[in-house]
């Protein structure tokens, strides 16, 4: 304990890292209170039902990711949930759209016009959202008299320019994290907007366990036990990787290279789950469609059965689909976003190449091999990290609020960007020669 505290003064030693730390909390904390501002025309105290209506199911994930904003009525209702979507979007339009294609090769000026779009598609998708979002508060359980102003164009059109304002503000916000605090501002926002919900849903599992005689304390800790477990299985999958061997020819003094003699030694490091929690927000975003379908067809003995099935997110036919879906999504997004063959490209023009294996198209190939062998453990270890929160519920009756911090991308965003964050702050420690936070707090000695 004394060398972490000793390594927390060292990170407060350095000026720079100790001034984008402040920065990324102050704006952390701008949002956190625009999360509790309720849009204008509504009554605040009729809005209990509409918390209760999003504890669980998909609209509680919803709540979970815009830190109860959703459940408020908040400004930032949307969240940053839309960029995300955008993003997505722009990213595997880049695969059939050749001008993206060409942004994408541009370098930073490139990147900087993907990013305009990004934002300008933000928007259009606030714009369809907000007015959806409006007019679901009453389904959701907010009674007609909470709406001071009424539910007409006089408060719909100022409600949806607030909405829009509120999520291009967060992205906002997020992008200023990256670029003047530390770690990735559009993740730390998410990840913030979780963890304000983990409280309440301790509390109320703590409850549940306690007051109802329902396990009692002992439980309680072993479900504490089983999180921390998870929460290690998580850390591995997100930094598992396999190591490919690569040999680089030693340079000559004329700059040519030497024949037969072997140079320095290096590793491609292949991620077990190169997509992060990518495959579970598309996974997600699609099993919308079954209960949708089943309340279309609800006449039908099959639609009935949908609507019912789908609709509980912790049910065996749902997180059946979801995780087939995990598997088939994580092969997708690994193969558009691992370029095997960029990668045999770049080695072959550094004058690298694997041992055993011919540059170039061979080289491409081994790779790609390799990624799919090491993406299969990854996909299913991905599902089953989604799918269980639903087992936890089922076999322990725990809170459904409680039982989504037990996986899912709950968990794998905690886990991703809290890493992320973490090696920041570790390469400013070492680069002013200090231990970084996985290590000792003692001052490194320079030679």
């Amino acid at each position: 304990m004394k060398k972490f505290f000793e390594t927390l003064s060292n990170i407060w030693k350095i000026d720079e890292l100790r001034g984008r730390i402040v920065i990324t909390l102050g704006l952390l904390l701008v949002y956190r209170f625009g999360a509790q501002i309720v849009l204008p025309g509504i009554d605040t105290e009729q809005l209990a039902e509409l918390s209760s209506n999003t504890d669980s199911g998909i609209l509680g994930i919803l709540n979970a990711f815009t830190g109860g904003a959703f459940a408020n009525a908040s400004v930032f209702a949307l969240g940053i949930m839309p960029y995300i979507s955008a993003s997505i979007v722009v990213q595997l339009m880049g695969i059939a759209i050749p001008y993206l294609q060409k942004l994408q090769k541009e370098g930073e000026s490139g990147r900087k016009t993907i990013n305009q779009i990004t934002r300008w598609l933000t928007i259009g998708i606030c714009i369809v959202q907000a007015p959806a979002y409006l007019y679901s508060l009453g389904a959701l359980g907010v009674p007609d008299s909470a709406f001071v102003l009424g539910k007409g164009l006089n408060f719909i059109i100022p409600s949806v320019i607030i909405l829009v304002t509120g999520t291009v503000f967060a992205m906002w916000l997020g992008e200023k994290i990256t670029d003047k605090g530390i770690g990735n501002g559009i993740s730390l926002l998410i990840m913030i907007g979780i963890i304000a919900t983990l409280p309440q849903s301790f509390v109320q599992e703590f409850i549940s366990r306690t007051a109802n005689n329902n396990g009692g304390l002992m439980f309680m800790l072993i479900e504490i036990i089983i999180w921390f477990l998870v929460i290690l299985a998580s850390v591995l999958l997100v930094m598992a990787t396999r190591q490919i061997p690569v040999q680089y020819a030693r340079r000559t003094a004329s700059g040519g290279y030497e024949k037969n003699i072997m140079g320095s030694r290096q590793y491609i490091p292949l991620k077990l789950n190169a997509s992060g929690v990518m495959p579970i927000i598309f996974a997600q975003a699609i099993m919308f469609a079954p209960g949708l379908l089943g309340k279309t067809f609800n006449n039908t003995a099959v639609g009935q059965w949908m609507e019912v099935q789908f609709a509980d997110i912790f049910g065996l036919a749902y997180n059946i689909l979801f995780a087939f879906l995990i598997i088939v999504f994580t092969y997708f997004y690994t193969a558009i976003t691992v370029p095997t063959n960029k990668m045999a490209d770049d080695l072959k023009r550094s004058g690298g190449f694997i041992p055993g294996i011919r540059p170039g198209k061979e080289t491409g190939d081994f790779l790609d091999k390799i990624m799919s062998l090491i993406t299969l453990p990854g996909s299913i270890f991905l599902a089953l990290l989604a799918v269980l929160p639903a087992v936890v519920v089922k076999l322990m009756d725990v809170q459904p609020g409680w039982a989504l911090f037990y996986g899912g991308t709950s968990l794998l965003i905690m886990v991703g960007v809290a890493i992320d964050t973490v090696q920041q702050v570790n390469s400013y420690l070492l680069n002013r020669h200090y231990d970084g936070l996985m290590k000792t707090g003692k001052n490194r000695k320079v030679a």
